[in-house]
């Protein structure tokens, strides 16, 4: 279940994010998600579109 992502404009800084996320907490972590997404809804579809 896809419940979080960012879009970025080239791999440097996706890789750059991916690499800060991984780094944080699990407390931080939910935090982000639950900012963009309260409901923890798959949003898998949503990129498709």
């Amino acid at each position: 279940m896809l419940v979080y992502y960012e879009v970025f404009q080239d791999s440097y800084h996706a890789i750059e994010r991916e690499k800060q996320i991984k780094s944080g907490s699990r407390k931080k972590k939910i935090a982000l998600i639950e900012h963009m997404n309260p409901k923890w809804d798959d949003l898998y579809d949503r990129l498709l579109m």
